[in-house]
């Protein structure tokens, strides 16, 4: 059985990924459209306050989904879902970095058995270190 506390205390809050993106202003409105996004913030890249939405952010990945230590837990993984919190506007065609760290392991009992949660933090910044936004994927992997 994998204990939890053991890996908190080895692999949170600790950076694992680094990955620069340029959001692209065309798939940008794309994916805001093709969500049914009407705002013209969100689609018109002539806009003044054009930017990404926050499900486009969900959208972008470091290139490691876990620290490349982390162990195996066996199991079978499942998208637990996705979060975003914006702090900023994130616009198009400016340099940016996302910094990729766990934030979070727990587990959940449930009638198929125990379940092990963990929340891959993905925080973007500007290239004047401006926190813009963090997205968070959950992943869930039932234990064998």
């Amino acid at each position: 059985m994998v204990d939890i506390d053991d890996l908190k205390a080895n692999f949170l809050d600790t950076e694992f990924d680094r990955k620069d993106f340029v959001l692209n202003p065309d798939k940008m409105v794309t994916a805001a459209t093709t969500s049914g996004e009407t705002r013209a913030q969100y689609i018109d890249p002539d806009h003044p306050d054009f930017q990404a939405t926050p499900a486009f952010l969900c959208s972008l990945a470091s290139g490691q989904h876990l620290p490349i230590d982390f162990p195996s837990l066996g199991g079978i993984p499942m998208d637990g879902g996705k979060a975003v919190e914006c702090f900023a506007p994130v616009r198009a065609g400016i340099p940016l970095t996302g910094r990729t760290h766990l934030h979070d392991i727990y587990d959940k009992k449930g009638r198929s058995g125990r379940m092990i949660f963990i929340v891959v933090r993905l925080e973007l910044f500007d290239d004047s270190d401006v926190h813009l936004a963090t997205t968070d994927s959950r992943m869930v992997i039932r234990e064998k």
